[in-house]
């Protein structure tokens, strides 16, 4: 099924979606996005649907095509605390902030949101993968925050961060556990695996 080029006609638009809630390094980014009702972007989709040379080939036509687009961040000391959940809406509320057309209306991708002052709101779940200004939004947080994990790992190299992206795999937590956590940790999430628990065996089979 074709993305939709709106939810409300005649109303101008921003979609809104963030990357990076799950991860354990680095901050989580939102974009907000204005597109056209004409905008050609062959291939857009779901960023997580989607190659990252795909991503990164939509991400110039995207801004390029926009009427309007921003991009924000919450960085690891205010989603600690704050807790990720509402980290996610405000980095959403600083691309809103940062948008250089004030829309009428936000597509957010989810089932929750903190309301932005005086613009209204509807909720979509999977909306990345329903609406286009959603999908377009998705692309541009997750390109961007790709692009600051690349230079942050030239800082701190030990944690793969070019190929993890900040994301809790095994080399990941690995490298946590070996070198420890560093400034762009996440101190309110679990940044390695609880200990196996060690069982016990008993001599006496009667036991």
């Amino acid at each position: 099924m074709p993305l939709a080029a709106y939810h409300i006609k005649g109303q101008l638009e921003a979609g809104c979606d963030e990357a990076g809630r799950g991860c354990l390094a680095g901050p989580v980014v939102a974009a907000a996005v204005i597109l056209p009702a004409r905008a050609w972007l062959p291939g857009l989709d779901d960023s997580k649907k989607l190659s990252a040379a795909e991503r990164e080939r939509l991400r110039p036509l995207i801004e390029t095509a926009a009427l309007a687009w921003a991009v924000a961040v919450v960085e690891p000391a205010e989603i600690d605390a704050v807790n990720i959940l509402r980290a996610s809406f405000l980095a959403m509320h600083r691309a809103v902030d940062a948008i250089q057309v004030r829309p009428q209306h936000l597509l957010i991708d989810g089932n929750r949101f903190i309301p932005y002052p005086g613009i209204a709101h509807s909720c979509h779940v999977q909306g990345d993968g329903r609406f286009r200004s959603i999908a377009a939004a998705s692309i541009l947080a997750k390109t961007h925050r790709d692009a600051l994990m690349q230079r942050l790992h030239e800082a701190f190299p030990a944690y793969g961060w070019t190929i993890n992206k900040g994301y809790p795999t095994a080399d990941h937590r690995t490298a946590i556990e070996r070198h420890g956590p560093c400034e762009h940790h996440r101190r309110s999430f679990r940044l390695l695996k609880p200990a196996e628990p060690i069982l016990a065996f008993s001599a006496d089979p009667s036991t």
